[in-house]
């Protein structure tokens, strides 16, 4: 029996650490923060090897997605002469 469900908790380890790292990036992206700069340090976090595998999470999610379009359509009319 996997020590998730032993514990009575209806979600996997997976699951949290999954959770954990959208809930990461979101935050960095809605405070304005540099996550592009920050993801080696969650790669770190979750036990990531390769930091690519960390850029997965990007993807995970609509809303993360949808704010970091928003960073970079943000920095593309920053960049416009």
């Amino acid at each position: 029996m996997p020590a998730c469900s032993a514990a009575g908790w209806r979600t996997s380890l997976h699951d949290l650490r999954h959770s954990f790292a959208v809930n990461t990036l979101s935050r960095w992206y809605r405070e304005g923060i540099d996550a592009e700069r920050r993801i080696p340090r969650l790669a770190t976090w979750l036990g990531h090897v390769k930091v690519g595998d960390t850029y997965w999470y990007l993807t995970a999610s609509p809303e993360l997605l949808q704010l970091a379009a928003r960073r970079v359509e943000r920095n593309a009319r920053r960049s416009r002469p």
